[in-house]
């Protein structure tokens, strides 16, 4: 009885093995794809050598200049872009730009920049975010640099903590979270649940109602706009409440923007569970689509600290210009003006994809 038991989990556990092998996608997508996004992501975090830090001069004055180019063995750089060796503790470099303050804060809500540097006085002032870790890095770093025994011009200094809305880490963060939220809810919502229903056959049968195709999908599209409506008023108010988080541009806008958001990300969905009827296969085309877009569309960080080649490519992904939008509205009071471009792209990119996924449904 025993040897007949371990035999039939013998064949049973064959059998599996044999379907699985015999499916070349579920083994990419479980197997081999896992492993290049770990591949991938330990090259993108781990072969960078370099500290990035992008610092504004609010004006060009010459104790902070003169400072400056002490430290650096090559003063002659006119791009304003200098690299610090240090075996030790890695590379950095430090690329400086001069701006006006009004410039200089837009640049620090956006991400683009971690650090103002001024001069009052003949006193060095530091401006940033002091609960931003890669603001206070760069402060650590470049004050560091200029009070060395290898700078020749010693001046004071003074930290000035920027506690503005909008120029705070979680002012950064919280449209990043709302905008997250809304891809990840229709991608899994819209995309899982059509695969999982095509597996169980189940579309087939609704297809053999006398159901309208385009209302079974726009039925799921407008539950999910819904619920991702719900999900991103409870946010709001909780940044609200906790952190002073505001909205000071144009609501209507950022509702339209919201919206435009939602209807690119439903275009993705249906695109991406068009085809394929195994969850396997369908889970494994939802992260390939997710995991990029959340890695480098500035969600969590800001995307200028990737190469320079790149920004223009990660400006492109959907959620790039959502969450770049939904910021500008946010922190630095845009309204439509402002939104009309990405409203625009994000509102055809959708429509399109949708076009495209209803064109080559398979509903059995």
């Amino acid at each position: 009885m025993k040897s007949f038991k371990n035999k039939q989990l013998y064949q049973l556990t064959l059998t599996q093995i044999l379907e699985t092998v015999r499916e070349p996608e579920v083994l990419f997508w479980g197997i081999v794809f896992p492993v290049l996004i770990s591949i991938g992501l330990g090259f993108a975090f781990t072969q960078n050598s370099i500290s990035k830090f992008n610092v504004v001069m609010t004006q060009e004055n010459p104790i902070v200049l003169d400072s400056l180019l002490s430290v650096f063995a090559s003063p002659e750089n006119e791009n304003l872009v200098w690299k610090i060796s240090d075996k030790t503790l890695g590379d950095t470099e430090l690329r400086f730009s001069y701006s006006d303050w009004k410039s200089g804060i837009v640049a620090l809500k956006r991400g683009e920049a971690d650090l103002i540097v001024g001069d009052s006085a003949g006193v060095i002032r530091y401006h940033f975010d002091p609960h931003n870790s890669q603001s206070q890095l760069a402060y650590l770093k470049l004050s560091g640099l200029i009070q060395s025994p290898a700078s020749s011009t010693q001046s004071d200094t003074a930290i000035v903590p920027l506690t503005l809305k909008g120029v705070r880490y979680i002012d950064f963060l919280i449209p990043g979270l709302i905008a997250m939220g809304i891809m990840s809810s229709i991608l899994w919502g819209i995309s899982y649940t059509l695969i999982e229903r095509r597996s169980q056959k189940l579309l087939r049968r609704m297809v053999a109602t006398p159901m309208k195709k385009s209302y079974f999908i726009f039925a799921m599209m407008m539950v999910r706009i819904a619920m991702n409506f719900i999900e991103a008023i409870i946010i709001f108010l909780a940044a609200l409440l906790l952190f002073g988080v505001e909205i000071q541009g144009n609501i209507a806008a950022l509702i339209v923007l919201f919206l435009a958001g939602n209807i690119a990300f439903t275009g993705i969905a249906v695109l991406v569970s068009s085809r394929t009827a195994k969850t396997e296969v369908g889970t494994g085309w939802i992260n390939a689509v997710q995991m990029p877009m959340m890695i480098l569309s500035g969600i969590f960080f800001s995307y200028h600290n990737f190469p320079a080649w790149s920004i223009p490519v990660i400006k492109l992904l959907p959620l790039t210009a959502l969450t770049d939008g939904m910021r500008s509205i946010f922190n630095e009071g845009a309204g439509w003006l402002e939104i009309l471009a990405p409203s625009t792209a994000l509102s055809v990119f959708g429509i399109l994809c949708f076009w495209l996924g209803i064109k080559c449904f398979k509903w059995y």
